[in-house]
């Protein structure tokens, strides 16, 4: 007769394995090792105990791996720089680079400002954006040569891809966009501001120009483009290949910028700045009547002609159905000042 007693199960190394033992014998006058049933389990209990006790370890180094990556990411959210600081007041957004003393950009900070402008596009409460530099030296003094110092030929071209894109995404957004050049406007910040529908200068507040070519390189975030078209063709090549800056009041004669403004301090320039872009929005215009015309214009320029008038007619068509076209043509005709809505 077999002894049930001869295979034990253990656990060795995760696996189950049958312990082999000699058989228990009743009878005190047999000789041999004699082995208990509790002998295996106390084995069992201990090996399951080691196991349960290094999972418990694992899960406490995870849980403080996971605790320390929580915190990093934290710290490293609070204490990145804020390179564009993005506010609306009565209707205006204004989208300010804040990377002083100069106020250059990187590609950190075009994503900021490119996340800014889809803001300001997509808040049925923004009709006008305005963009300016912080502090009251600078606008902008183009790209951070520290950057594109250390940064290879593939990162430089994906780098002025993206601000091609970014400017092009203010330039067909349909609000009217303010550049308020608060200070030196030059290479990569004229370039920003000649993405704007409307340059206003502070008098006496820097120059302005594109000297890229003093570096070897050329105005590569749309300037040699967006410069020959808004002046002459000639004179934005001699611009460009002499480099030359030069002061707000030639700016303006050669029409890259729209208005230059006395102000005493630049906090007043500002003020200003904010008073004219809300002279754009609901009630005192039609908002929505200004974003169109805007887009007809920077749209239909670059297309062929007929497919402009094609352009103009859509976008008109979707004024006609507008409540401040109804506002516009019922105040007309009751001889009353309009009360627009923006919609």
């Amino acid at each position: 007769m077999n002894d049930p007693g001869l295979s034990i199960p253990i656990l060795i190394f995760g696996e189950e394995r049958p312990l082999e033992r000699p058989p228990l014998h009743p009878d005190p006058r047999v000789s041999g090792p004699t082995l208990t049933l509790a002998e295996p389990d106390s084995y069992n209990r201990s090996l399951l105990s080691t196991r349960r006790s290094r999972r418990a370890s694992t899960r406490a180094v995870q849980s403080l791996s996971n605790t320390l990556n929580r915190r990093r990411t934290t710290m490293e959210a609070t204490t990145k720089a804020k390179l564009v600081d993005y506010r609306v007041k009565s209707g205006v957004a204004w989208i300010e680079l804040t990377d002083p003393p100069a106020n250059t950009y990187t590609y950190e900070m075009m994503r900021d400002l490119d996340d800014a402008i889809l803001q300001a596009r997509f808040d049925e409460n923004v009709h006008v954006v305005v963009v300016r530099g912080a502090g009251e030296k600078f606008f902008c003094a183009g790209a951070n040569i520290n950057m594109l110092k250390t940064v290879n030929p593939t990162f430089k071209y994906y780098f002025c891809l993206h601000a091609n894109e970014t400017l092009n995404r203010m330039e067909h957004t349909p609000k009217l966009v303010i550049a308020a050049l608060n200070g030196h406007t030059v290479g990569g910040g004229l370039e920003i501001a000649m993405a704007a529908d409307i340059r206003i200068a502070r008098k006496g507040a820097g120059k302005i120009g594109l000297p890229e070519v003093t570096l070897g390189v050329l105005p590569g975030t749309g300037g040699t483009q967006r410069l020959s078209r808004l002046i002459n063709k000639s004179v934005a090549i001699e611009l460009m290949t002499t480099g030359e800056t030069f002061d707000f009041e030639k700016a303006k004669e050669l029409g890259i910028i729209n208005q230059i403004w006395e102000a005493a301090s630049n906090d007043e320039f500002i003020e200003k700045v904010q008073k004219y872009a809300e002279s754009f929005c609901p009630p005192n215009r039609a908002a929505k009547a200004v974003g169109r015309i805007k887009r007809s214009v920077q749209t239909g320029s670059e297309i062929p002609f007929e497919s402009a008038l094609a352009l103009e007619r859509e976008l008109q068509q979707q004024l006609f159905q507008s409540d401040d076209a109804k506002e516009g043509l019922g105040a007309y005709v009751e001889k009353r000042k309009p009360n627009f809505s923006g919609k």
